[in-house]
């Protein structure tokens, strides 16, 4: 997978609670992931004859989808370190850099006995979800065997409250229609999550609106965010 440098870094927030108020650490990554997976999967019951050449695929459920991607650590120097705090080039290489990126998206939170709830933010992607697996590949040594370098392939599964599985179910409900005044730094992705609680249906409503930048939206321009089988259509 290739790595590329920019101007945008992606955020990883942190966060105490499942409806992503209470923030605890942020990161910006070091450097941008030259792509990332989005992964979705339906789970169908197979019902199939004795002697019948084909199935019959029945739905059962929609597993939650998940996003994955490579970040770099690098203690060399020659990469300025995007964690607050954390000197590039130490003694201990990238060994700060690891923990405290681990302490943020990994390990056991005691005051809410798991995990943090996470909220990855780059260009249109808006993820609220959880670490779901980390696999950290050290690739560059001191003469001592300090590690300086290391590619770390993460996993994220999409995490919605169950205020929001609620929400998304009752999608024919006529109260999610409204009109939403845009403010200063709004981003249409960010929107769509807090009307529909789900980022995903920002090219539907961009569409609806005849956007044609997601982004960039106009400080006091009024969006129309219809109900979600009128947005899909």
């Amino acid at each position: 997978m290739g790595i590329s440098p920019s101007l945008e870094k992606m955020q990883i927030t942190a966060f105490s609670d499942a409806q992503f108020k209470k923030q605890v650490g942020n990161i910006s990554v070091f450097i941008n992931p030259g792509s990332y997976n989005r992964s979705y999967e339906i789970v169908y019951d197979t019902a199939q004859g004795q002697g019948s050449s084909a199935g019959s695929p029945n739905y059962n459920k929609t597993l939650s989808d998940t996003v994955k991607f490579t970040l770099v650590f690098d203690g060399t120097g020659v990469i300025s370190s995007a964690l607050p705090g954390v000197i590039p080039f130490l003694e201990d290489g990238i060994k700060k850099q690891i923990d405290a990126f681990l302490a943020l998206v990994f390990k056991y939170n005691g005051n809410i006995h798991s995990p943090n709830f996470l909220q990855l933010s780059w260009g249109t992607l808006l993820f609220n979800c959880r670490m779901k697996s980390l696999d950290i590949a050290y690739t560059l040594f001191k003469p001592d065997g300090t590690p300086l370098r290391a590619r770390a392939s993460a996993k994220f599964v999409s995490f919605r409250s169950e205020k929001d599985i609620a929400l998304l179910a009752g999608k024919q409900s006529p109260d999610l229609s409204k009109a939403v005044t845009v403010k200063a730094g709004d981003t249409l992705p960010l929107l769509c999550y807090e009307v529909y609680g789900s980022s995903v249906y920002y090219l539907d409503v961009a569409r609806v609106n005849n956007l044609s930048d997601v982004r960039d939206l106009v400080p006091g321009t009024q969006l129309l965010f219809p109900p979600l089988q009128d947005s899909a259509a």
